[in-house]
């Protein structure tokens, strides 16, 4: 009997050749995955390596902030102009009445606002400093929102003070302008 006859072996032939097909695709796939973020990660860590170091920031992080920065980090003037494009500048709550109380911003780059909540959710689980400063701020009478507000911007302080700068570079004798 051959296979065109038996319609149910037919449909299992397929199938099968198709799943075959998906699997090797996902394979191949998983390997140019797994050599990009290999690639990624050297450049990050030759980038920015001061950046990796930092409690909760991993390759993927200070990729993200980076990106945020741009190529030219001397754009940004000051670690609250860093925070206000990471959408983490405070910007107060109340509506005329003035209470002290600030909300979180809805404007930035929103990925790198998610950078910085991954790195405030890491360190408030794992980082005993932070962990302590939680604790402090929540008998003071602070919701966790506002807390993690805090938070993101202390972290987006440090973000700035440690992503790569230029170094000014001396120009040779021959380039100097002449003295008059």
């Amino acid at each position: 009997m051959s296979l065109a006859g038996d319609t149910e072996r037919l449909l299992l032939a397929g199938v099968k050749t198709a799943l075959r097909d998906l699997a090797r695709r996902w394979k191949t796939l998983d390997d140019e995955i797994k050599l990009l973020n290999k690639q990624i990660e050297a450049l990050v860590r030759a980038a920015a390596p001061d950046l990796v170091k930092l409690h909760g920031v991993g390759v993927e992080l200070a990729g993200q902030f980076l990106v945020t920065a741009g190529d030219n980090a001397e754009r940004i003037r000051s670690e609250a102009a860093f925070a206000k494009l990471c959408g983490v500048a405070p910007q107060p709550a109340s509506s005329g009445r003035t209470t002290g109380r600030h909300r979180l911003s809805r404007s930035g780059d929103r990925a790198a606002n998610s950078a910085l909540y991954i790195v405030a959710i890491v360190r408030i689980r794992h980082h005993q400093p932070t962990r302590d400063y939680v604790q402090r701020r929540t008998a003071e009478g602070l919701s966790k929102r506002e807390i993690i507000r805090c938070l993101k911007r202390y972290i987006a302080r440090e973000i700035y003070s440690n992503l790569p700068r230029r170094t000014a570079q001396p120009q040779p004798d021959s380039q100097r302008p002449a003295a008059a």
